[in-house]
């Protein structure tokens, strides 16, 4: 029945179809499709194609030639001609059929009847899906007559000129269709299919220029896109397979290169050839007219960038000294074209900013070629016959480097870095014994920095790259990138601002640069000091004062903070440091002096050697620093209290002590000021400032003047607190005030800061306040009790609730900072933990979920890991406490509550590794739930959850492996364990976790042969089959389960890949490669980003990188050293 001229009611339609359904199930298709007809018939124009009821229902029924036109109708309505609500509803009906896994065998028949490219489309993305997820499980002759008929639809539409084009990004598709075909098929089971390939292209012109398409998707899945998508046996395989038969197509591109004149199949040919140039055996390029075919190909504009991107393929190539004459060659010949076409004098940066996309693509190309030529061939050039175009090649480097474009940019600086850093290790013989991480910062007696100690081809090395790089110094101060520090900014109007978001990518830009200035500056000190302080002489005179010059310079100058030697650097910054206070004074305008004063902040904060050795000059700068706190230009004041923070942590002790010249210490004087010092600083501010002070005091030794500083600290907010609590005792209703309830969070929040610094020596401070807070914290929680009791839930997100609970938040951070910051004393312990238990502990329980702190999670996480065994006659009463309540918030779903989430795991694996007997004397009801608890905590996919409850879930199974319980636990858990993780770990969005889901398998599967397991792992009374031992019931077991689950494999490859963890479970690094394996084999990760596989190598990478950047002085900053003590010492 048509309803094009019928009205029934969309019940009455919806009904018909449910009916016509040979199976009863498909109600969302049905309210689908009676979505899209209620659509149709309400607009204005109705199509003639729409499909009735019956067609419709067609489209599920699989067991006949699906409607094509329907279908067409449908895909149409979902990406050209439907409204919001009919794209949703096609949107469902196209899930569904590509869900169906019968939906495959009509592809043919739709690809064969359709002439919608999107129809195809849809087609082929279900083929697709078939052949990643199900190729393998498909019968012979199915796989057969699929491939062919592939093959076939592209030799027919890319041997004709005109469907060619017509249907290009239909080719393209079917193009990779076919290579995800060969990834399965090819070598075993279709050893012609290079031949073939090769043979087809020889037919026509077209054909050959796709042929030359599907060779490089073929060489970037093998070679680029292949990690994690296939096992490391099958990779090996094809690659293999694609070098030994790569004679057949290095005869092809070279035919066609030498023969061809059609621009489109010479451009698709060197396309290919790029994808192959890094791989293929060496002799196929310089043993081959192929290389001389490239340069004949580079002047021509047509194909220039794609030649050079060939080129530099080839240049990137790392082939020992044996083919260094034709590279010496290759660049003579390469730089007389290059010289031709792009002269030197031509302002490089102007021109690509007027270019067009190609001749910025060129520029971008050029310094891809060179930064890939001199990395790896940059000593063959400096041979006498051609050292004269290696300068002129370094050259253009350096003006292609001050191009505006940051992508260009970081491609240069990448090269810059590498350069310096090579030449760096070199003349300082990086590794001499003398050279330690203990003196980094500090002393630079253990560089050679004169001719003697080098060798002479070092010097000549050094000679020879002195003025490029004098020159890429110049372009370091010019270009430098905005370090982490410097918050105050220009904006897209123009103005000073304070930066409100941290721009990443500038971050890791301005550490390059940094590494490459600071490489710079040891192999030539001097030429680094006089561009820096010439360009600075020029701020002065006006001569070059820009906002942007300023910036740049002083931030290079900080850059290279412990580069120098001690007595050159204090020559060095004392000229930088007077010039930029007189600038400070000479230049007029709020906005001049804010960029001024930000930059003396950021130069003298990374300066802190220098400062401790110069007592004058480092009261002189805190003072100057005191000044900008009373700047309310947006950022100064902010700056100033950052800077003033840091030059303390890494000078306090200099603060402490009677300095020459001077009646008391600082810390005295400064405690006199302290009023003034802060009275126009932000309360955010005003906190940061004294845990600056609080630093100083901790430097203290004598234990009488460290009492006496802490109460003339705390005297302020003390006053303050003092008067607010008598005040409360005759009026306890002045607490529920919204000011003074801001007034006691700010009196909190400097105590949290300043037992942050102080930390055991806090210990007077809050003895004073102690119980005052506690007793604030109950009244608070009463307030924030009746509140919601009397406005249900939604008062918890009234501005007085949250008020409230801000200050009882910081009273348990305020508790949790002293004890994690305190050393460990027992008797702190029992001075501040019994007397919380009712006010905090019993709150918690008795609250309302929505009222439930989650720092109190943390703080008795904080109390048990600081007491550990000593808190375990208290678990009880803490599990009862939060334990159920915080499961019934945190498991009806995974978004409610994060930070509960989190903390409450960190509370569970402090329990399980200081208090475990508490664990063990649970009920089997609590210790279930304990389970289930970590399970649902690592099925979570929030990344710290999953990996705290993943880290609890080790440490739990190592606790109870070494216990008496270990049988009756494993016996209960292992299987459900096994299961779970098996679960995540097959589960896309849980990666991240993948380093711990091997720990867990990699100890269960060695506990089953471990002396822990006496008892059989299986229920004897459950299981009828008896098994010799634990490892062949769980080998069986897993077998089974992973069978079940990936019906995909064979019972022969799960059995292959369990055996092969069985194996290899005392080799972490062979049972982490066959987990790899099996998660291609599975399919469970194709098509995806699987670094997060490979995430714990990559860490053990950057862990190294940093030790050896230890050796290298300055190369880290010396603000990021970790040298308590340092200020103790005293440079002359």
């Amino acid at each position: 029945a048509s309803f094009v001229n019928l009205s029934p009611s969309l019940d009455n339609i919806y009904i018909i179809i449910i009916s016509l359904s040979p199976l009863r199930s498909s109600k969302p298709l049905a309210l689908s499709i009676v979505q899209i007809i209620h659509n149709r018939f309400s607009s204005t124009s109705i199509d003639s194609h729409l499909p009735t009821a019956m067609a419709a229902e067609k489209l599920r029924d699989l067991s006949q030639p699906i409607d094509v036109t329907l279908l067409d109708a449908t895909v149409e309505s979902f990406y050209a001609t439907g409204s919001k609500d009919e794209r949703a509803a096609a949107d469902n009906i196209l899930r569904e059929l590509k869900a169906n896994p019968d939906t495959w065998l009509q592809v043919v028949h739709i690809l064969q009847s359709t002439r919608s490219a999107h129809t195809k489309y849809f087609a082929l993305q279900v083929l697709e899906g078939v052949i990643k997820y199900r190729w393998n499980a498909l019968p012979v002759e199915q796989r057969d007559g699929m491939k062919n008929y592939i093959s076939e639809v592209i030799v027919q539409l890319s041997g004709d000129e005109g469907s060619f084009r017509a249907e290009r990004l239909y080719v393209n598709k079917l193009n990779v269709i076919l290579v995800q075909i060969v990834k399965h098929e090819w070598p075993a089971k279709w050893r012609s299919f290079i031949p073939d390939l090769v043979k087809a292209a020889k037919t026509s012109e077209t054909l050959c220029e796709n042929c030359m398409a599907i060779l490089k998707l073929l060489s970037e899945e093998v070679f680029d896109f292949s990690k994690g998508e296939m096992t490391q046996q099958k990779i090996k395989e094809m690659k293999e397979s694609l070098n030994s038969e790569f004679l057949l197509i290095h005869e092809l591109c070279l035919y066609v290169l030498s023969a061809s004149q059609r621009p489109e199949l010479i451009r698709s040919t060197l396309s290919a050839l790029h994808a192959y140039l890094s791989w293929i055996p060496l002799g196929y390029i310089f043993e081959s007219p192929l290389l001389e075919t490239l340069l004949k190909f580079f002047p021509e504009p047509a194909y220039r960038n794609l030649t050079l991107q060939c080129l530099s393929e080839v240049a990137a190539l790392n082939c020992g000294d044996f083919y260094n004459g034709q590279y010496v060659k290759m660049y003579g010949i390469f730089m007389g074209q290059l010289q031709a076409m792009l002269p030197l004098n031509i302002n490089i940066p102007e021109a690509y900013s007027n270019g067009s996309d190609e001749e910025q693509a060129f520029i971008q190309n050029l310094a891809l070629f060179f930064t890939s030529f001199f990395k790896s061939h940059i000593k063959v050039l400096e041979s006498p016959e051609i050292i004269s175009l290696l300068l002129v090649g370094l050259e253009y480097l350096i003006s292609i480097s001050y191009v505006d474009d940051t992508e260009v940019f970081k491609v240069c600086l990448d090269y810059w870095n590498s350069l310096v850093s090579e030449l760096f290790t070199l003349h300082h013989h990086v590794g001499h014994p003398g050279l330690t991480p203990s003196l980094f910062g500090l002393q630079m007696a253990c560089l050679p920095r004169t001719a003697g100690s080098i060798k002479p081809e070092v010097t000549e090395r050094q000679k020879l790259y002195a003025d490029s790089l004098s020159k890429l110094r110049g372009l370091m101060i010019s270009r430098m990138a905005k370090p982490e520090e410097v918050i105050i900014v220009e904006d897209e109007n123009g103005n000073i601002v304070r930066e409100t978001m941290k721009d990443n990518d500038v971050l890791v830009q301005y550490k390059i640069m940094r590494e490459t200035l600071i490489y710079l500056s040891h192999l030539g000190h001097d030429d680094t000091e006089r561009q820096m302080l010439s360009k600075l002489s020029k701020q002065l005179s006006g001569e070059e004062w820009t906002w942007n010059n300023l910036n740049t310079l002083c931030w290079a100058i900080g850059s290279i903070s412990g580069s120098m030697d001690v007595d050159q650097e204090n020559r060095f910054l004392v000229m930088v440091i007077r010039d930029l206070l007189n600038l400070c004074e000479i230049i007029k305008g709020k906005d001049n002096k804010a960029v001024i004063a930000s930059n003396i902040m950021y130069v003298v904060g990374q300066y802190s050697r220098f400062l401790r050795a110069h007592w004058k000059f480092l009261k002189t700068v805190v003072h100057k620093l005191f000044e900008f706190m009373h700047e309310t230009h947006p950022g100064v004041q902010d700056m100033a209290c950052d800077t003033f923070l840091k030059i303390v942590l890494k000078c306090k002790r200099k603060f402490v002590i009677l300095q020459v010249g001077e009646e008391e210490p600082f810390v005295s004087e400064l405690l006199s000021g302290l009023v003034t010092i802060v009275g126009d600083l932000e309360p955010h501010q005003i906190h940061t400032f004294y845990e600056s002070v609080g630093s100083m005091i901790q430097a203290e030794t004598d234990p009488q003047k460290r009492s006496e500083y802490i109460q003339r600290l705390m005297d302020l907010p003390n006053q303050k607190w003092t008067e607010i609590i008598g005040q409360a005792r005759q009026n306890a209703d002045i607490l529920k005030d919204p000011d003074m309830i801001r007034t006691v969070l700010s009196i909190l929040q400097t105590n949290t800061r300043v037992a942050t610094s102080l930390g055991t020596h806090f210990l007077s401070q809050i003895s004073l306040i102690f119980l005052d807070m506690l007793n604030v914290y109950r009244m608070y929680s009463e307030l924030v009790s009746s509140n919601i009791a009397e406005g249900g839930p939604y008062a918890s997100r009234t501005s007085v609730v949250k008020l409230l609970r801000s200050v009882k938040r910081e009273i348990l951070r305020l508790i949790e900072t002293f004890l994690e910051k305190a050393e460990y004393q027992s008797h702190i312990g029992k001075q501040f933990v019994p007397p919380m238990m009712d006010p905090v502990l019993g709150d918690y329980a008795r609250n309302v979920p929505d009222a439930r702190e989650s720092e109190v999670l943390s703080l008795f996480a904080t109390i048990i890991n600081k007491y550990k065994v000593n808190m375990q006659d208290e678990v009880p009463r803490i599990f009862e406490a939060v334990f159920q309540c915080t499961l019934e918030m945190i498991t009806k779903n995974f978004e409610d509550y994060p930070e509960h989430r989190l903390k409450f795991f960190s509370l569970l694996r402090a329990i399980a590794t200081f208090c475990f007997p508490a664990l063990v004397q649970l009920s089997s009801e609590q210790l279930k739930l304990v389970m289930d608890s970590v399970i649902w905590a690592f099925r979570h996919t929030e990344r710290n959850i999953a990996e705290t409850g993943l880290n609890l879930l080790l440490e739990l199974l190592k606790k109870f492996q070494k216990s008496d319980f270990s049988n009756q636990f494993y016996r209960t858990y292992f299987m459900q364990i096994e299961q779970e993780i098996f679960a995540v770990l097959t589960d896309t969005f849980h990666k991240p976790g993948f380093k711990f889901h091997v720990l867990v398998l990699q100890h269960l599967f060695s506990l089953v042969e471990s002396k822990s397991l006496t008892e059989p792992l299986w229920d004897a009374s459950t299981v009828l089959q008896q098994y010799p031992n634990n490892a062949a019931f769980v080998l069986e077991y897993t077998i089974k389960l992973l069978s079940s689950s990936f019906p995909n494999m064979t019972t022969a490859e799960v059995t292959q890949f369990v055996n092969g963890l069985y194996e290899s479970r005392s080799d972490i690094a062979r049972f982490k490669n066959n987990i790899r394996d099996f998660l291609v084999q599975s399919k469970e990760f194709s098509a995806q980003d699987n670094k997060d596989l490979y995430a714990e190598e990559a860490a053990a990478q950057i862990e190294r990188d940093i030790q050896n950047m230890l050796l290298i002085p300055g190369l880290i900053a010396p603000n990021e050293i970790q040298d308590d003590m340092a200020d103790s010492y005293t440079i002359s």
